[in-house]
Parts: C-alpha cells; sequence; structure tokens
C-alpha cells in the first residue's frame, strides 16, 4: 500500500534513509535525526513524503519539495526515494515514482529533478525505464554548514 506520510511514520522513514546513506557508502554523513524529520515533514512542512507499507512496516519511501527555476518556474525536487532490496522485484519503486509523477503533474510544475549517483547501475536502469533524461553535463555544487 502506498499513502501519504503521517505523524509517526518519520522514524520508519529515517531507519530507511539510514539503509540508503549505508547503501550510498555514505552512513556517516547522515546528521539528520528523525525528530527533525518529523518537525520538517508535519510542523514546519517544508518538505513531504509518501510510504510504501506492508503489514504495518514501511518498506520503501520518496520524500521531496518544491523548488524553483528561474528558467522553468516552480519545480518538484525528489530528494530521496528508496526501497528496502527485499522488496524491489515486486514494482514498489515503480509505484512510488509514478506517483510522484502524478503529483507533479497534478500540481503543474515545470520540471521534476533528482539526482543519481554515478555508480549506482540499477538505479540508473530504473531511470532510463522511466524515460528520464540523464544529464551528464552539469556539475552538483554544494555547502556544508554545521
Amino acid at each position: 500500500m502506498i499513502r501519504p506520510a503521517q505523524k509517526g511514520d518519520e522514524f520508519g522513514i529515517f531507519e530507511l534513509i539510514k539503509a540508503l546513506a549505508l547503501y550510498e557508502k555514505a552512513p556517516e554523513q547522515v546528521s539528520n535525526t528523525a525528530q527533525q524529520l518529523g518537525i520538517d515533514l508535519f510542523e514546519d512542512q517544508i518538505c513531504e513524503a509518501i510510504v510504501a507499507e506492508e503489514e504495518g512496516r514501511i518498506i520503501g519511501f520518496a520524500l521531496w519539495y518544491t523548488s524553483y527555476s528561474t528558467w522553468k518556474g516552480r519545480c518538484l525536487y525528489l530528494e530521496d526515494f528508496y526501497v528496502l532490496p527485499e522488496y524491489r522485484e515486486k514494482k514498489i519503486g515503480s509505484q512510488l515514482f509514478d506517483q510522484v509523477v502524478e503529483i507533479a503533474k497534478k500540481r503543474g510544475v515545470k520540471r521534476m529533478d533528482w539526482q543519481v549517483l554515478e555508480w549506482n547501475e540499477l538505479a540508473l536502469r530504473f531511470y532510463e525505464r522511466k524515460q528520464a533524461i540523464l544529464d551528464p553535463e552539469w556539475v552538483n555544487g554544494r555547502l556544508f554548514f554545521d
């Protein structure tokens, strides 16, 4: 079952965030907390999420926020999208991704963006099947503030 995230889901989502960080070989880079995620999702509402749930357990999620392009206008940025490995053959990832695409279309955004690591062949093939444009031209810039 896929549904909008609700208060209390931040703990299950955060466990998946940590699993994603481990998969991406960067678990030490996670400094967020489940409590802060809950504030950001449900109190300050600076991001949104949907979850895939099976028998009361969150097994996947997609988290996004509204971004802005000076060229296009309002956009949707898919910050993270993850499904537990043992559930990936059940098309849950595809359902999550497609639902975010539908949300983007309903909101009339002009573009949906995300990042994928260049070594993540499974993800690259997934996005190619979705007919996404994977643009090697842009270099990511980033500053960190403690």
